[in-house]
């Protein structure tokens, strides 16, 4: 390795056009809530719960279905086309649910984006993972989730920036014939349109995956994309690796998710995607009205909440792109589940003890700091690396289809715990939860800082061995 030099500027770039799926993720995701208080009285659902809630999670459903599908269409059509699958949902789903005229036709597009949410927060990462170098994977694959953040506060600033002001106590009636009800709601899914057909326009530039076309046999073009990254000592080391553990004849064998060695890989996939949403801090960013209210918040103050915590939120992915390849990902994984545990548990007294005002907002922030460096972009780091060569695509999906899953589970659980166990209740069980995660990562998740994605799959699915047991 010492003798390789890496072409940064042009792995800098290809992941860079990948990871613009990352920031269509956020985005897509988040636009909506700006969106709400217009598009309600324009369908006239203001007085319809169950509308209400199935246009604020109908994405989910496409996102399940997205995460479901990108692993059989990804290892079977490859990476690239699959991201271009993405670019292109989400730019029909920018244009259509800004133009919808009818209710049924705002959800059909919505879905839409959700299935181009459920690809692009498979693949992004992925892709990186198999283009990155071992040194550099933690803090390249982690430039997908630092694009998802900016993606988050681009659609908070555009919505700020859309909207015109609303009168306080505006009447339903009032606010349907502004711009804002008429106009401006739609605005707000457009602006989506230009870094979607960007994203598409790029992505006829970036290369197939280096790893996919060993496993369909194109050695020549994986060879040719190997030297571009980091020179021909590079590609003369990883590719013979490669070849090694790709699947000789470039089919996906379902089957092989089932053996002991592979089945205990995947589980262990499934669980710490799973963990990185019921961990609980999510529900800040879904509720933060009645997160903040039982803190005592006003709503513009709670507005201006939402802004820090967003910042804060990118601040400390920065921190964990830094420390990633430093500390290592098992190191990372306990620090975030230890630590939320612990102010989970202070928070939960607090609210239990009825304090207000800033020391729960320095709480909500702590915790989002937290989990910004660490569980939010270290499991789709681990979750990139741990699943072998031949079966990523596939064994990638399900953890994500298990992410999104759990994601739901969260979502449509916290009204009902917070008003069966209150603030303090519910935090305590997320405490809970994030102390067995804290159990769970220290015995069962390997370290895999500096390994190749080769040396990792040898190391925890040993050729020929069925009773394969995690190395810490």
């Amino acid at each position: 390795m010492k003798n390789e030099r890496y072409n940064h500027t042009y792995l800098f770039a290809i992941s860079m056009i990948s990871a613009m799926g990352g920031f269509l993720f956020g985005y897509d995701w988040v636009v909506i809530g700006g969106a709400k208080p217009f598009y309600e009285r324009y369908f006239g659902i203001t007085d319809a719960p169950a509308a209400q809630g199935w246009a604020m999670s109908c994405a989910l459903a496409g996102c399940l279905a997205g995460a479901a599908i990108s692993g059989m269409l990804s290892d079977r059509y490859g990476r690239k086309k699959l991201l271009m699958l993405s670019a292109l949902l989400f730019l029909v789903s920018a244009a259509g649910t800004g133009a919808a005229h009818s209710f049924n036709g705002f959800i059909v597009y919505r879905i839409i984006g959700g299935v181009g949410i459920g690809l692009a927060s498979n693949l992004s990462p992925m892709y990186i993972a198999e283009v990155t170098p071992a040194h550099l994977r933690g803090k390249y694959v982690s430039i997908n989730q630092l694009t998802l953040v900016i993606g988050i506060l681009a659609a908070q600033l555009f919505n700020w920036w859309i909207a015109e002001p609303v009168p306080a106590g505006a009447a339903d009636d009032f606010i349907l014939r502004s711009w804002n009800g008429q106009t401006g709601w739609r605005v707000m899914f457009w602006a989506e349109l230009a870094p979607s057909v960007l994203f598409l326009l790029l992505l006829c530039w970036l290369p197939e995956s280096p790893r996919w076309l060993a496993t369909r046999q194109h050695m020549d073009r994986a060879w040719q994309v190997l030297a571009r990254i980091g020179g021909e000592a590079h590609a003369r080391r990883e590719l013979p690796a490669i070849a090694q553990t790709a699947d000789t004849d470039g089919g996906v064998h379902w089957r092989q998710l089932v053996q002991p060695g592979v089945s205990r890989i995947l589980v262990l996939g499934v669980i710490i995607a799973a963990f990185q949403q019921w961990c609980g801090i999510n529900v800040i960013f879904n509720y933060a009205e009645e997160v903040f209210a039982a803190a005592g918040y006003g709503v513009s103050d709670i507005l201006f909440n939402i802004v820090i915590t967003g910042s804060v939120n990118l601040v400390f992915t920065l921190v964990a792109m830094y420390t990633v390849d430093r500390w290592g990902r098992r190191a990372l994984m306990l620090v975030g589940a230890g630590g939320l545990a612990l102010i989970y548990a202070v928070m939960g007294a607090l609210y239990y003890m009825h304090f207000s005002g800033w020391p729960l907002l320095l709480l909500v922030v702590l915790a989002i700091a937290c989990y910004a460096m660490s569980l939010a972009p270290v499991t789709w780091v681990v979750l990139s690396e741990i699943f072998p060569n031949r079966l990523r695509g596939g064994m990638m999906a399900i953890a994500t289809l298990s992410l999104w899953a759990a994601s739901f589970g969260l979502t449509y659980t916290f009204p009902l715990l917070n008003s069966a166990l209150g603030a303090s209740g519910t935090f305590w069980g997320y405490g809970l939860v994030c102390i067995a995660g804290l159990i769970f990562i220290r015995r069962y998740l390997p370290e895999t800082k500096g390994k190749t994605l080769e040396e990792i799959e040898q190391e925890i699915v040993p050729a020929g061995k069925e009773n394969v047991k995690f190395q810490m």
